[in-house]
């Protein structure tokens, strides 16, 4: 069960910074998270992820894309394995165009091709990977950002119960 937001801020600092590493790798974000309690509200944890992806540097997302494994190759991290749980059921077609435009993805813009795969199917990632494929550096870089913030959003949506929704437990 996922923490209050309450039980999250009151944590011990090694011990937030631990959960928040399992979300995004990058330690500036984490850093920033962790100083930045606290939240009292989830929606403010949220918004205060969003604004700190927002102000990564290169360097900073980098150390953020190094903790995500390619769509479609497996990885011994919980969260990838359930957001792309929907490769590993798709035809071999798919999985092996994914393959495919992984390489492509990484020989033109040089980094890991990032996309909140959560609730999307094998399809829709090939697609959208295809689409961003066209894109110039610049545009790229821009969306991958943005599919950070949206992966990190979703990874704390799973760590910090939603206010309204009543008392949390530990033990994420």
């Amino acid at each position: 069960m996922p923490y209050t937001c309450a039980e999250f801020d009151a944590l011990p600092v090694p011990d937030a910074d631990a959960i928040l590493s399992e979300c995004c790798s990058s330690r500036t974000w984490v850093g920033r998270l962790v100083d930045g309690r606290p939240y009292g509200a989830r929606a403010e944890l949220l918004r205060a992820s969003d604004e700190a992806t927002a102000a990564l540097a290169r360097d900073d997302v980098a150390d953020a894309l190094a903790g995500h494994p390619r769509i479609g190759e497996r990885s011994d991290h919980p969260s990838s394995r359930r957001e792309q749980a929907s490769v590993g059921t798709a035809d071999a077609r798919i999985r092996d165009a994914l393959a495919e435009g992984n390489r492509e993805y990484e020989e033109r813009f040089g980094h890991v091709y990032l996309v909140r795969a959560s609730g999307r199917s094998a399809a829709e990632l090939l697609s959208i990977l295809q689409r961003r494929l066209t894109h110039d550096p610049e545009t790229e870089w821009n969306e991958t950002k943005a599919a950070l913030a949206e992966i990190n959003r979703v990874r704390l949506e799973v760590l910090v119960a939603d206010d309204s929704a009543g008392p949390g437990r530990k033990g994420v």
